[in-house]
């Protein structure tokens, strides 16, 4: 099992039991999406396994939060020792975009 769940409060909690590698991403990230089209909740928090998460885990974390994003619901993530991030675009504020490595200027 790469993934636990709970729902409180029309919140989607998951939390990444372990650190992803390669072979777990895509799989990790369609239980996710899963879970998100079956309950459609308020908001998504996303609790990874470790402080320094790998590549492979902040892959699916970012698929994630695009599907999440597509259906206008925030998605927030957290780790062990670190505050909570909100990964979604607020209404009214431009993100900052990176074009082939360079910020693009304004």
């Amino acid at each position: 099992m790469l993934i636990s769940h709970t729902i409180e409060s029309d919140v989607l909690r998951v939390k990444l039991l372990r650190d992803l590698d390669v072979t777990t991403r895509a799989a990790a990230a369609l239980e996710i999406e899963a879970l998100v089209s079956a309950h459609r909740p308020s908001r998504v928090l996303v609790e990874l396994a470790t402080p320094t998460p790998s590549p492979a885990s902040l892959s699916a974390l970012a698929r994630a939060r695009r599907m999440c994003q597509s259906l206008g619901i925030p998605l927030s993530a957290t780790g062990p020792g670190a505050p909570s991030w909100t990964l979604h675009e607020s209404p009214g504020v431009e993100a900052e975009r990176l074009e082939t490595g360079a910020r693009r200027g304004r």
